[in-house]
């Protein structure tokens, strides 16, 4: 799509307000409005912002920055159409000179997707997102109360969040993002949905957008939609399992996976940068160890038993993680056991004294990435300082 694209479906659509949205180095969203009649501004000269009031991008001395709509992520909201439309684009972020802002977590995923296509491979990425409904206050506040007391794909009554779950993913399908799979999951309230895989920078920015629905929707409903790693602590925590194929290369997902298992220690801040994450860690089929199997939930990495063997699914990150940044080190990691041609460790379904463990707090998380100069390779000395604080 190009902005002409936009511009024409804005006029032929009644679009009366246009949002601008972008992240923050933690993967949080932000978003400028703008109305129709400043959207070729936009494509052309870009909307400028103040980038000292967003943490960790400039100072008050170099503030500004611009962002310029990816036409590609164009979306209608659905429950914003009654007077006149509302559309959603995903913006890249440049400096006034015109390069890209090297702290654009979308910037930083597109460098590893170009890399790997450099290289002649596309990776492809599914995600499937754990998350809590629970119960507002007079004031909309979370009382933590959870919507229902439920467990594993259990039905209605049991299951009281099944019609949130179909009213998502009907939302989602009409912004041209189609879940794969929804249900109850097995803490009291606890629900998840899961994405059919596509190419990276698409499914980091459909993983953004399911997360906003969900949220939305929720406190539509009196909910609140919490996607913590461990809102209950004596019940399950929220999971985000991400499943990664190396397109029309099946012989490369063992080097890819070994790459990854290689860095893990190293990435284990950016795919659990919350105090609670490492509260959820060995607990309810969560990983604690650094190790791999065939089908065995209890693992860091599964191969699921599906038609196709190229698959892996990583099952240590939680939602709190910027899903950009997560995304962008899984590419970089799996490449260089590609490019390496690195053999993981065999397989097991059960752990031995000898088995590495992951980092056990966020304290040890954040010693390990203040060591790590392949973190800084990438994503740059300041990202890895903030993140280790």
């Amino acid at each position: 799509m190009t902005y002409e694209d936009v511009l024409s479906f804005c006029e032929e659509q009644d679009v009366r307000f246009i949002r601008l949205s972008y992240f923050d180095i933690y993967g949080r969203q932000k978003n400028v409005s703008v109305l129709p009649t400043e959207l070729k501004r936009a494509f052309t000269e870009g909307i400028s912002f103040d980038a000292s009031a967003i943490d960790g991008f400039l100072d008050e001395v170099h503030s500004d920055l611009f962002l310029f709509p990816d036409p590609n992520t164009m979306s209608i909201l659905p429950w914003r159409s009654m007077d006149g439309s509302v559309i959603r684009m995903y913006c890249d972020i440049q400096y006034p000179d015109g390069t890209p802002f090297e702290k654009d977590v979308r910037y930083i995923l597109r460098k590893a997707v170009k890399k790997a296509k450099e290289k002649g491979i596309t990776i492809n990425f599914g995600s499937e997102f754990e998350f809590y409904l629970f119960k507002q206050d007079e004031n909309g506040n979370n009382t933590f109360v959870p919507l229902d007391q439920g467990g594993y794909m259990d039905i209605a009554p049991l299951d009281k969040g099944e019609n949130i779950r179909r009213e998502i993913c009907l939302t989602l399908s009409e912004m041209g993002i189609d879940p794969e799979v929804s249900h109850h999951e097995m803490g009291p309230g606890q629900n998840e949905i899961d994405f059919r895989y596509s190419q990276a920078l698409q499914a980091a920015d459909n993983a953004a957008t399911f997360k906003w629905v969900v949220e939305a929707l929720a406190n539509m409903q009196g909910l609140v939609a919490d996607f913590s790693p461990k809102p209950i602590e004596d019940a399950p925590g929220n999971g985000m399992h991400i499943n990664m194929s190396v397109q029309s290369h099946e012989e490369l997902l063992m080097p890819f996976m070994a790459g990854i298992l290689h860095h893990i220690e190293e990435m284990t801040l950016f795919l659990n940068p919350s105090k609670d994450s490492y509260k959820r860690m060995g607990k309810d089929k969560a990983p604690s160890f650094i190790s791999w199997s065939y089908q065995n939930r209890n693992q860091l990495i599964r191969i699921p038993a599906t038609h196709s063997s190229n698959r892996m699914e990583l099952r240590s990150p939680d939602c709190s993680c910027n899903i950009y940044l997560a995304y962008a080190l899984l590419i970089y990691a799996g490449l260089e056991g590609i490019e390496k041609n690195m053999i993981p460790d065999p397989c097991t379904d059960v752990v031995s004294v000898d088995t590495k463990r992951l980092p056990q707090s966020l304290k040890e998380a954040k010693l390990i990435a203040s060591n790590a100069s392949w973190l800084k390779e990438i994503l740059g000395n300041d990202i890895v300082d903030i993140y280790v604080g």
